[in-house]
């Protein structure tokens, strides 16, 4: 089975380099005209966060797939944090304590590091054990696409940032392994 994994198109709060986790906004002008310029490998099935990002992405890549909705698949929640710059929170002393522990600590107000891995990467496993396409493309955010990458392919979380649009296809070993081809 093939398994691409891709980042949603840019929004508002990307171009403006937010933390934008739950904030549920759409792609801008930029993010849309971004997909229509890449083209993606084919897909039997497609997969979906529920914010409006990935599926109007999802839409944009695969117009002739109905997304499947999965709410495991929603960004980090980052908390206090949350539509925040650099330049807002540089600061605070609950960011630069963040910060200093690598991003291992829980957001002030959000989701702890373990408590987001367990759930995007429970839910990606719950669906590829039970899918029976032979090509499926998630689909989904920035961070869980690297926790996917981390926990599948041993790239270290923060090592392999993902670009807005950007894909990676992975493909099944046959024995349950997964194995990154880009």
């Amino acid at each position: 089975m093939r398994i691409i994994l891709i980042r949603h198109g840019k929004t508002r709060g990307n171009a403006e380099q937010r933390y934008i986790g739950v904030t549920d906004e759409p792609l801008c002008a930029e993010g849309i005209a971004g997909l229509k310029s890449i083209a993606y490998p084919h897909a039997d099935r497609v997969i979906s966060s529920p914010l409006k990002r990935c599926l109007q992405s999802a839409g944009i890549i695969y117009p002739g797939l109905c997304a499947e909705v999965f709410d495991g698949l929603r960004e980090y929640d980052f908390g206090r944090f949350e539509n925040k710059r650099f330049e807002d929170i540089e600061a605070d002393a609950e960011y630069i304590k963040w910060l200093e522990s690598g991003g291992r600590d829980e957001f002030p107000g959000g989701e702890s590091e373990t408590g987001f891995r367990l759930r995007c990467c429970g839910c990606f496993e719950d669906i590829i054990r039970h899918n029976t396409a032979l090509s499926i493309a998630f689909v989904v955010h920035g961070g869980i696409i690297m926790a996917l990458l981390e926990k599948y392919a041993g790239i270290p979380f923060y090592s392999r940032p993902i670009k807005n649009g950007e894909f990676v296809c992975m493909e099944t070993d046959g024995e349950g392994s997964l194995v990154l081809l880009s």
